[in-house]
């Protein structure tokens, strides 16, 4: 029952151990919100949440696929979510720390090829399609109350991506405003939706007042557009065009713990490097603004990854290193303890034998009855019977043996003269005991 006991705590024990071994080791799951109207964001966000569960890395992703960044933020301010891929300029950002930039996005207000305009204070009584008009709608008030669109009649029409080129070519409006990144594959869709000339390519708008729009509206920067970049001869456009940008983030809600954002930072810039060659479009990833006044605040946890100020691991075990010593010499006292406690039933050695007769002198002298004689009887014949048990292997284990005999013969005597001496006190029982 003992040896069950033991190994029954031994067993409890380990479990617990293995338990919060599994426990702690766990990956740590969060939901991501993403969506976009091509769905490449969800595609990117796709493959980097497969690359962490193949490398097993400490976090996963759940994606929750929304339509564009306006649901997006709309769950993430809802607390539906604990990550989401957001743009700067839309929703309620209030609660979002950066973990990545994930792409700039640049506005570009564009009119079919012949369009006399330069700049947004030249337009006058047209209409502009917007592509994403929904998420679009800050955007649109920027411009309106900058360059009070409003009196020179200029109307902003919400156009699906397949209409552009119907809207167009019916003069059913007469430029169009999107936001969309830098990038080889969107700048073709962008060619393609403009009829190809080889005298003249698409008029790119400029919004020359970005620098004044981006004080005010923190969400955007100013940005120049290299010449060449939508069309390269002749260059379109022909100069550096002044616009605004702004981004998408990866953003964290500030509840998240330092050490999950930590360890998601590090693992999306060891999944971008590994997924580059595949999907070129994740070169667009950079640090968020690590400055404290940003307009999105950058999480402390990826903080931490950008400026190699993260714990290590004496930093962060430090105090557990220190203490497992004080813990190890503990659990070798128990079991030492449980150790001590299985061989209680052993047989005594020959020295814990004498031992056990010396300290039976003290009680036959001090015995008031001759039943208290009798216990010390039975006790002294199981010592011996335990003794004769044990092998005799050497002439030290012999003269033990002699010694534990020695002291059970003295002990008959003590026992003997000690009957005598309760006999004479009960004379009755004296003669009696006589006659037995």
């Amino acid at each position: 029952m003992r040896i069950a006991l033991v190994a029954g705590l031994v067993l409890l024990a380990g479990g617990a151990s293995l338990f919060a071994y599994r426990w702690y080791e766990r990956p740590t799951t969060l939901t991501i919100a993403v969506g976009s109207l091509d769905g490449e964001a969800g595609r990117l966000v796709s493959a980097i949440a497969g690359k962490f569960a193949q490398s097993k890395a400490p976090v996963r992703l759940s994606l929750v696929q929304t339509p564009g960044p306006l649901e997006s933020a709309k769950a993430f301010a809802s607390g539906k979510v604990d990550l989401a891929v957001v743009r700067g300029d839309v929703g309620d950002l209030s609660q979002a720390q950066a973990v990545i930039v994930l792409a700039h996005a640049t506005v570009l207000l564009v009119a079919p090829p012949g369009a006399a305009i330069s700049d947004v204070a030249e337009l006058k009584r047209v209409a502009i399609g917007v592509i994403g008009a929904e998420a679009n709608q800050k955007l649109i008030k920027v411009l309106t109350d900058e360059y009070d669109l409003t009196r020179a009649g200029v109307t902003f029409k919400p156009l699906a991506p397949a209409d552009v080129r119907r809207a167009l070519d019916t003069k059913e409006v007469r430029a169009i405003l999107l936001v969309m990144p830098l990038t080889e594959k969107y700048l073709s869709l962008l060619r393609n939706v403009f009829a190809r000339t080889t005298r003249a390519g698409p008029v790119m708008i400029a919004i020359e007042s970005a620098g004044a729009i981006a004080e005010k509206e923190r969400a955007y920067e100013s940005f120049d557009v290299p010449k060449g970049t939508l069309r390269g001869s002749p260059p379109v456009p022909a100069d550096d065009l002044t616009t605004l940008q702004t981004s998408f983030y990866l953003v964290a809600q500030k509840k998240l713990g330092n050490d999950v954002i930590s360890d998601l930072t590090q693992s999306i810039m060891n999944a971008r490097r590994e997924l580059l060659a595949e999907l070129p479009a994740l070169s667009q990833i950079a640090t968020p603004d690590t400055d404290a006044g940003a307009y999105i605040p950058v999480h402390p946890g990826a903080a931490a990854v950008y400026e190699g100020t993260r714990e290590s691991f004496l930093d962060q075990w430090g105090n557990a290193i220190f203490l497992a010593p004080m813990i190890a010499g503990g659990l070798a006292s128990v079991l030492a303890a449980a150790w001590k406690f299985l061989r209680s039933s052993e047989a005594p050695s020959r020295k814990e034998a004498l031992d056990t007769l010396y300290a039976l002198a003290g009680r036959i002298r001090m015995a008031r009855r001759v039943s208290d004689l009798e216990e010390i009887e039975r006790e002294i014949d199981q010592v011996l019977r335990t003794q004769r048990e044990q092998p005799v292997a050497d002439d030290k284990a012999e003269r033990a043996v002699t010694a534990v005999n020695v002291a059970a013969h003295r002990l008959e005597n003590l026992i003997h003269d000690r009957r005598i001496h309760l006999a004479s006190r009960q004379p009755g029982q004296a003669g009696s005991q006589v006659e037995s």
